[in-house]
């Protein structure tokens, strides 16, 4: 409380009922529950770009102090020191990184300041409960590059998966030509060496002929040779001549 003959006093009263002379002390009443403050600071980077960013500082006066920040700073001590206090470590801080440090690295940048300012209010006897960016942006030219260089990136990499996919359609067509190669040869060689492998086949296709229009919702009635694409056309005489001439070749 202020005494009119000695000033200020030395003693801090906590709440509750006080005594007091009249007319010749007033009390001084300070508000020490924690008061946000946001504030906003242009400043440059490490690379010379241009950095908008806000802060949030949730702050209150040392309660043993009051009577040194009255003296020093009045009841507006706050809007006094809180201003100066944050723009001088927010561009100390914010000079020490390039833009993309401040983008990649946001949490690491925002305990600095939040360190760096709780040190530097201790002078003045202010307490900081809590510090934190709240916005965090750059010119509009340096966010143009930024959007322009994600753009190239990401039609690099979809490039680089069309030339990726191509080539995995190359090695599946080689493999397909290959295997087509093999099965061909495999069949022509099964027919040099046993003449009733044509006739195996032509009864499984005839089989498969039979199979699909037996499913189907049309009735149709078809000639023996057409079903089983002329299956008997040689007759068995013929397919027993030829296991007989194979017989006398053996």
């Amino acid at each position: 409380k202020y005494h009119r003959f000695s000033g200020v006093g030395s003693t801090v009263y906590r709440e509750g009922v006080h005594l007091r002379l009249p007319w010749f002390e007033r009390p001084i009443v300070f508000d020490v529950r924690a008061r946000p403050h946001t504030m906003t600071s242009l400043t440059g980077s490490k690379d010379l770009q241009m950095v908008n960013i806000s802060l949030r500082a949730l702050c209150k006066p040392d309660p043993n102090q009051l009577n040194e920040i009255y003296r020093s700073l009045g009841p507006d001590y706050d809007d006094k020191v809180l201003p100066s206090i944050v723009n001088e470590v927010l561009k100390s801080v914010v000079a020490q990184y390039n833009a993309s440090q401040l983008i990649m690295q946001r949490e690491l940048v925002s305990r600095m300041i939040r360190q760096r300012l709780t040190e530097r209010a201790k002078d003045f006897h202010i307490l900081l409960d809590d510090v934190a960016l709240t916005h965090l942006s750059f010119s509009s030219e340096f966010e143009k590059a930024i959007e322009q260089k994600q753009v190239a990136q990401q039609q690099a990499e979809r490039a680089r998966y069309t030339v990726l996919q191509a080539l995995e359609e190359k090695k599946k067509t080689i493999i397909n030509a290959e295997g087509e190669m093999e099965s061909a040869r495999m069949i022509g060689s099964a027919m040099k060496h046993n003449p009733g492998f044509l006739e195996l086949r032509r009864i499984a296709t005839a089989k498969e002929i039979s199979i699909s229009l037996a499913r189907s919702a049309n009735r149709l009635v078809l000639s023996t040779d057409s079903l089983l694409l002329n299956l008997m056309a040689g007759g068995p005489s013929q397919l027993d001549a030829e296991y007989a001439l194979q017989a006398k070749k053996k």
